[in-house]
């Protein structure tokens, strides 16, 4: 029993352990070169977006796109507590991006939309702090969802 039982745990490792599974670098993937970015919308956000789509690029790459990013950011009231008082905020993220491929003259266009909240503190400035921290997080999610789906379209034109 003891025999079936080290002869089972080295043949799981056995197989487990040469599986061909490679970490992928982000940096590899990002193969093309912004000439342009014209922007609209939410200038902090799109700010943040934009030097984060500079930083990924890679200046030396044969596709040389131009973006087009139109950002907005609502915030609505999502809870109010038995006294009328809001407890809650939710804000939405919605960024229209149009990507222009200026050798082949491709256009292609794709929104990405990101909600979160964030709850009222007692006071005004933690509030402001738990704010500025909830866009952070959903404009590093947005701008992601950008280089990934820039890359997905430009690998299959």
């Amino acid at each position: 029993m003891k025999k079936k039982l080290l002869f089972l745990v080295f043949l799981t490792f056995l197989l487990t352990n040469n599986c061909g599974f490679k970490i992928v670098n982000k940096s590899e993937i990002y193969n093309f070169d912004i000439n342009e970015i014209i922007t609209s919308g939410d200038n902090r956000i799109n700010f943040k977006i934009k030097n984060s789509l500079i930083f990924n690029s890679k200046k030396s790459e044969k596709k040389l796109v131009d973006i087009y990013l139109e950002t907005k950011k609502s915030k609505e009231v999502k809870e109010k507590n038995i006294n009328n008082e809001i407890t809650k905020y939710q804000i939405t993220i919605t960024s229209t991006v149009k990507v222009k491929e200026l050798i082949n003259e491709k256009v292609f266009t794709f929104t990405i939309a990101k909600t979160g909240d964030y709850s009222v503190a007692s006071q005004y400035s933690q509030t402001l702090t738990n704010e500025k921290k909830l866009i952070d997080v959903l404009t590093d999610d947005v701008t992601n969802n950008i280089l990934d789906k820039i890359v997905l379209k430009l690998d299959d034109l």
